[in-house]
């Protein structure tokens, strides 16, 4: 399909209004929506789950200036009833001209169902506008509708010679004060954060987002703890509020289940692994709660398990100008490799300065 350049620079927009929502539109996908004549009359954004959708609230800026207006959409416009009612409906209303949108929604319930109901209306449809683009915005998303999983992101702060922590197990801070707050985004745009209980021993983490100015308008991400044999105490921060705790836990894993009834913590029993907990049948699980985005962290054991089970999406490493030498701790706990075709291949995708310090993000690739 042919797109001028004004497509594209409202496309760009809605891109831009989409990206809003980063914090906070979750378990949802992030939607922007522009809608536009020779300039653009409406525009909007999804902001949280069982609000107006993008789509709506442009249309209600642009008010009659829809009827025959171009839609920029960044996500096919949906046609089911969820919290609120399908944005197809609403467009079919307004009577506009032309919908133009950046990606299908691979979401089962949707997927090619909005378009061909706009068709059916005699609303010309384009589709594939700046797709790469609205893809990068909601990886989670898509990967929960087309894998049945969803993103993964593991965290890791080392040394420039790829050291965790001290043989003692002394790490804070290993990173500057700027890669934490840089943790922070992270944690805010995710769905939950994923740890394992022994980080929960060794350093007793909060593991919450402290974003912004006002905790209160923080959107908090559910925390998981996966502890095969309940070891968690009671007292551990990362079960204080705000926010929510869950714990993911093996079926004989003891009678402690009774003690966190008191501090409002559900527990989860899932399948064994090899080691630890089935983390397939984790994702699995956490795939059922609609989470999107998993932001783990932890430490070398979980790490190394979740890698070695190629169930990592990419690699978010934060690496200080620092050396703790061949006794600290390691990024991976990792089996012994025999041949160097057995290694675990990443590839770089983004490598820039945090404050003294260096973040890579790397995918994995095999």
């Amino acid at each position: 399909m042919s797109f001028n350049e004004f497509d594209r620079r409202c496309m760009a927009r809605a891109l831009e209004l989409a990206e809003q929502g980063l914090n906070t539109t979750d378990p949802n996908p992030r939607v922007g929506c522009v809608i536009a004549r020779t300039k653009i009359v409406g525009e909007g954004w999804h902001e949280r789950a069982g609000q107006a959708h993008a789509e709506v609230i442009a249309l209600v800026m642009a008010g009659e200036a829809s009827r025959g207006a171009t839609v920029y959409v960044t996500l096919e416009p949906c046609t089911h009833f969820g919290r609120t009612p399908p944005c197809v409906d609403a467009l079919v209303k307004a009577g506009v001209g032309r919908v133009v949108c950046a990606m299908v929604d691979p979401n089962p319930r949707v997927r090619g169902t909005g378009i061909a109901k706009l068709q059916a209306a005699d609303i010309r449809v384009e589709s594939g506008l700046c797709e790469a683009e609205a893809r990068a915005l909601n990886p989670g998303y898509i990967s929960r509708m087309e894998r049945g999983v969803p993103w993964v992101r593991l965290k890791l702060a080392a040394s420039l010679d790829g050291r965790t922590a001290l043989a003692n197990g002394a790490s804070r801070w290993i990173t500057s004060e700027e890669s934490r707050a840089d943790v922070q985004r992270w944690r805010a745009r995710s769905s939950l954060i994923l740890t394992g209980s022994g980080t929960v021993l060794k350093d007793n983490p909060r593991l919450d987002v402290r974003a912004s100015n006002n905790p209160k308008e923080d959107r908090q991400p559910l925390r998981v703890i996966l502890d095969t044999e309940l070891r968690t105490p009671l007292q551990a921060r990362i079960l204080d509020a705000p926010g929510r705790a869950l714990i993911l836990t093996a079926p004989s894993s003891g009678q402690r289940g009774g003690e966190f009834d008191t501090r409002g913590v559900p527990i989860e029993t899932m399948p064994r692994g090899t080691e630890g907990l089935d983390l397939r049948a984790v994702l699995n699980r956490l795939s059922e709660m609609e989470a999107n985005e998993v932001w783990v962290e932890s430490g070398p054991r979980l790490a190394g398990a979740l890698v070695a089970e190629g169930l990592v999406d990419e690699v978010v490493v934060y690496l200080a100008p620092s050396a703790l030498g061949s006794a600290a701790q390691g990024m991976f706990a990792l089996p012994v490799f025999t041949a160097l075709e057995q290694r675990v291949k990443l590839e770089f995708r983004d490598v820039r300065r945090i404050g003294p310090d260096l973040r890579i993000i790397a995918a994995c690739v095999g």
